[in-house]
C-alpha cells in the first residue's frame, strides 16, 4: 500500500543528508568504518517506516545497519524515527536497490534482510521482485562467505516463487517456516506490517538462505 504524500518529507530528507545519504557509492568498501561497526553489517532492502532496522539496532548495538527505502515518504518517516533514538551505527539510503553493486563492495555485507517486499504479482513484473535471479546474482556477489539472506513475507505466492528461485539458482535454504510467529521467536524484531498481520492471525512465511 502506497503511503499518502507528505509535504514535509522531501525537505526533511534534504535537511538530513548526513543520515539519508545521496552519495552511498562514496562508502563502497568503507561501510564498517562509516558506521563504526564492530559486529555484522546488515542491509535491509525496503525498510518501510523503519521499525525493523531501528529495533534490530537496539537488540544488536555492535552491528551496523544500512536501511534502503526508495519511497521518499516512507524514508522520511523512518529517518525521523531513527534520529529520535540511538542511531550511531545506522544509516539510510533513499534510492532504488537495483544499484546495490554501485554502493557495496564484493563480500562486504553479512546479512541482507528482505521484509514484506512488494510481491509484484503480475507475471510481466517478475524481474522486479527482490528474489528474482538478477537480484540473487547481486546478493551472491555482495554477501560475505558466511553471509545470509533473511526473508519474511505474508504473501504465500511470493514465498513459493522465492523458494523456487533460490533453489534454482544454487542457494542453500538453511531455515524455512510457514508460520514463523506461531511459536516463541528470539532475536528478531517485528515490522509494522508484521505486527498488523499477526494481530489478524495471518501466517508469516520466513526463510534463511546461504550462498
Amino acid at each position: 500500500m502506497r503511503m499518502r504524500k507528505k509535504t514535509w518529507a522531501e525537505p526533511f530528507i534534504s535537511e538530513n543528508r548526513d543520515y539519508v545519504l545521496d552519495n552511498p557509492s562514496e562508502y563502497k568498501g568503507k561501510w564498517r568504518e562509516k558506521l563504526n561497526c564492530k559486529g555484522l553489517l546488515h542491509v535491509e532492502i525496503g525498510c518501510g517506516k523503519g521499525d525493523y532496522f531501528i529495533g534490530m539496532h537496539q537488540r544488536y548495538p555492535e552491528d551496523g545497519f544500512v536501511a534502503i527505502e526508495k519511497d521518499t515518504n516512507c524514508a522520511a518517516v523512518a529517518a525521523k524515527k531513527a534520529l529520535q533514538v540511538d542511531h550511531e551505527s545506522t544509516i539510510m539510503i533513499n534510492m532504488d536497490a537495483c544499484n546495490l553493486e554501485e554502493w557495496f563492495d564484493k563480500n562486504e555485507i553479512d546479512i541482507i534482510h528482505l521484509n514484506f517486499s512488494d510481491p509484484w504479482p503480475k507475471k510481466g513484473h517478475a524481474k522486479r521482485r527482490l528474489s528474482s535471479k538478477s537480484f540473487l546474482d547481486m546478493y551472491r556477489n555482495l554477501l560475505s562467505d558466511n553471509g545470509e539472506i533473511q526473508m519474511k513475507t505474508d504473501n504465500r505466492k511470493l514465498f513459493e516463487y522465492s523458494v523456487a528461485e533460490f533453489s534454482k539458482n544454487g542457494w542453500i535454504i538453511n531455515e524455512i517456516n510457514v508460520d514463523y510467529r506461531a511459536g516463541d521467536v528470539e532475536g528478531d524484531t517485528m515490522t509494522e506490517y508484521e505486527t498488523r498481520f499477526v494481530e489478524l492471525g495471518q501466517p508469516i512465511y520466513r526463510m534463511v538462505l546461504k550462498k
